[in-house]
């Protein structure tokens, strides 16, 4: 479709001569989302009305208790923290944003009183101001207001570089301004096509300025609320015990009506992914459960015990590989895996190409994943406009032998390659679940067959992702040769996602291992094209920029894609939940009830 023709198809919604939802369908077709559907309609002045979420019970409470497995267990509630899903997934039942994604990927308002709109006045024509509306009468827990003046602290603590916030990147380059105490205005330096990054969805969560304003910067991590919260969500903080068990109670004072629906919850952190399915589809002892990487035969005996169901939403999430491009078994000013080193073999592109065809990704997903995943060589796989139809894979360990065999590298005595006395020889990392220790076992097999040997790691998963700066296990911190593990796209739109793949938020000690980046690779052509794609306002024009930088770093053979995730989760037959792929599972946790 030209960009004539775009605008003349949103000409016609304006003019009531097509629907939104036949504009809707006819951006889906084209590989579009519904929200970035709803985003031009908006930014052409057309209001684009929100989904609706169906909640049956007419008061709030009386639902008695509701028990939540997170398999990898959290360790801190403060969400501008929380490098890992579990501990985004617990802040958010304290925190709110001003507003989140559902499942279809519409953007709904949280702590918002409206999405913005060209048509309310909420967006400019020029794409660089953005005018959010606040809720009135919202209550912190301790029942002091939420105000405009929350909102601009947070932005200002989060941008805040000794901070060393997992979310700087969202707010770095903005101005944020208080209009009156219900009304906030963001500024962007560049016209910016994907606004809805800063305050919300996991990025977006507001903090109190009354019980943060003192921690801002340097004494960040000092602050009491970082495992006590004090937020306006709709339940409160009673005690969390960190690796094991939050509890939490209704809110009496939230700000939706008849929400929510249980009087006290309970999320029981740590055990497997298998110990937790079974908790919910067999025994019954809990109503929910998160991320249920099982492979998918297991979960189908499981769900014959009628007990719970399976969901499944489609999701921008990946299951990928990095390969190391630094050292990290040398230690420079205080840190291993720094850019300031090279790694003996991984540093050559022959070496990580002949890896990559040692991956098989078929086996993969017939033999384990299932419904839960789908064998991919790009990064980006939603919404499919922005996946690269360049990137392929193949598995071949014939062209694998004959790459390195090119490459000088020769089989020593031990069957192992060596060159110039550097061996072949890595330690892979992981979470502890059986799905990835399955895999490891396939990758290492074939890469025995090319002279590779693999050193198999396994972490406890409450380990592995945790924002433990004294952790060398962590995943940021990437201790070793390669590395495995799921990383979520956490909004319809794949800018920020893609902030993986740029220089500025390489993780290192000087941010706490807490940037984006923690393949530690740049390229000069990908932060080029990623900066233009920032501002680029043609929806073609800015989709191949991304691509682009998509195929950079999976060209280069530095993140090696396995497979395009669905989440997968259970939940008890009775509960009703509103489970979405594009944020985390307790987004909308209000709105849970039991039938």
């Amino acid at each position: 479709m030209t960009e004539h023709e775009l605008r003349d198809l949103i000409a016609e919604v304006a003019e009531g001569r097509l629907s939104r939802r036949g504009f809707v369908r006819r951006m889906l077709a084209l590989g579009l989302t519904a929200p970035m559907a709803g985003m031009m309609l908006a930014h052409s002045g057309v209001a684009f009305a929100d989904a609706t979420l169906p909640y049956k019970p007419t008061k709030a409470g009386g639902g008695g208790l509701l028990k939540v497995l997170l398999w990898q267990a959290p360790t801190l509630l403060n969400p501008h923290f929380a490098s890992g899903t579990k501990d985004q997934i617990a802040s958010r039942i304290f925190f709110e944003p001003l507003a989140g994604w559902d499942k279809e990927g519409n953007l709904i308002p949280q702590l918002a009183a409206e999405v913005p709109s060209r048509e309310n006045g909420g967006l400019s024509a020029d794409g660089r101001e953005v005018t959010w509306k606040l809720k009135r009468n919202v209550k912190w827990h301790d029942g002091k207001p939420f105000t405009a003046d929350d909102v601009v602290f947070t932005a200002e603590y989060a941008a805040d570089p000794a901070t060393a916030a997992f979310t700087t990147g969202a707010y770095t380059n903005i101005k944020v301004e208080k209009i009156d105490d219900h009304t906030v205005k963001i500024t962007f330096r560049e016209p910016t096509p994907f606004w809805a990054d800063p305050f919300v969805g996991v990025t977006g969560q507001i903090l109190p300025k009354h019980h943060f304003g003192e921690y801002k910067g340097a004494k960040s991590r000092e602050a009491p609320a970082n495992l006590k919260p004090v937020g306006t969500g709709p339940y409160k903080f009673v005690d969390f015990k960190p690796g094991d068990v939050l509890t939490g109670e209704r809110n009496p004072d939230y700000h939706v009506p008849n929400q929510p629906f249980f009087d006290r919850l309970e999320v029981k952190g740590g055990g497997d992914a298998v110990s937790a399915a079974r908790a919910v589809l067999q025994t019954g002892e809990y109503d929910y459960a998160w991320n249920l990487q099982v492979e998918d035969d297991v979960l189908k005996r499981m769900e014959t015990g009628g007990r719970g169901r399976v969901s499944t939403v489609v999701s921008g999430d990946i299951e990928f590989i990095i390969l190391n491009t630094t050292d990290p078994w040398t230690e420079v000013d205080g840190e291993r895996s720094s850019v300031k080193t090279k790694h003996p073999t991984l540093s050559d592109p022959k070496v990580r190409e002949a890896i990559n065809l040692l991956i098989d990704r078929d086996s993969i997903q017939k033999f384990i994943y299932g419904r839960g995943g789908t064998a991919t060589a790009s990064f980006v796989n939603q919404p499919p406009r922005f996946k690269s139809q360049k990137l392929k894979y193949e598995f071949s360990i014939e062209k694998a032998n004959k790459i390195l065999d090119d490459a000088g590298y020769k089989r020593g005595s031990d069957g192992i390659r060596e060159k110039d006395g550097k061996k072949l020889k890595y330690v892979f990392q992981t979470s502890i679940n059986a799905p990835r220790q399955k895999t490891q076992a396939i990758i290492k097999q074939a890469c025995q067959r090319a002279g590779i040997d693999l050193e198999l790691k396994s972490v406890t998963a409450s380990v592995f992702f945790s924002s433990d700066v004294a952790n060398p296990d962590t995943y940021t911190k990437l201790y070793c040769d390669m590395e495995m593990y799921t990383t979520t796209q956490p909004q319809p739109d794949p800018e920020r996602f893609l902030n993986q793949f740029v220089s500025w938020e390489i993780a290192n000690k000087e941010n706490k291992w807490l940037g984006r980046n923690v393949s530690r690779y740049s390229d000069p052509a990908a932060d080029e094209a990623y900066r233009a794609a920032q501002k680029e306002l043609d929806p073609v024009k800015r989709a191949a920029l991304l691509i682009k930088v998509n195929e950079i770093f999976c060209e280069a053979h530095v993140i090696l894609p396995l497979l395009s995730r669905t989440r997968v989760a259970a939940g008890a037959s009775n509960l009703m939940f509103d489970h979405s792929g594009w944020d985390v599972d307790t987004w909308n946790i209000a709105a849970w009830y039991r039938t």
